[in-house]
């Protein structure tokens, strides 16, 4: 996949833990977009309907952007990063106070065209 065309989409500082992400990411890498969209529709986790939106953002790009079909199009690559971290706090007795950590995460989703088959003589 040298010269084929990658397009990507990116959505920054969203409010889940990257690791909730991931495990969702982890299942539409590699797939066809049509696949892709049809695993994150019936997956029952949060994560799944951010990277729906980000999915479909990176396949608007593509369309608008680099007139490449959807058809065509695969998930080459899917990965989320850990944003910054919300420090929060919360107090208990005897004038203690808890830390709560409030993660965030970068979703990458970029799509490439399929490699076209070769057609056998």
């Amino acid at each position: 996949m040298a010269d084929s065309k990658e397009v990507k989409s990116v959505a920054k500082y969203v409010r889940i833990a990257p690791r909730k992400v991931r495990i969702v990411a982890d299942l539409i890498r590699g797939k066809s977009v049509t696949d892709a969209l049809a695993i994150l529709k019936f997956t029952p986790k949060r994560g799944a309907v951010l990277l729906n939106k980000v999915l479909r953002s990176a396949v608007a790009n593509a369309e608008n952007n680099f007139d490449m079909d959807a058809d065509n199009l695969v998930v080459s690559k899917c990965f989320v990063d850990q944003g910054p971290t919300l420090k929060r706090i919360h107090p208990r007795s005897r004038g203690q106070a808890f830390s709560i950590l409030k993660h965030t995460s970068h979703i990458t989703v970029i799509v490439s065209e399929k490699e076209k088959e070769q057609k056998e003589n």
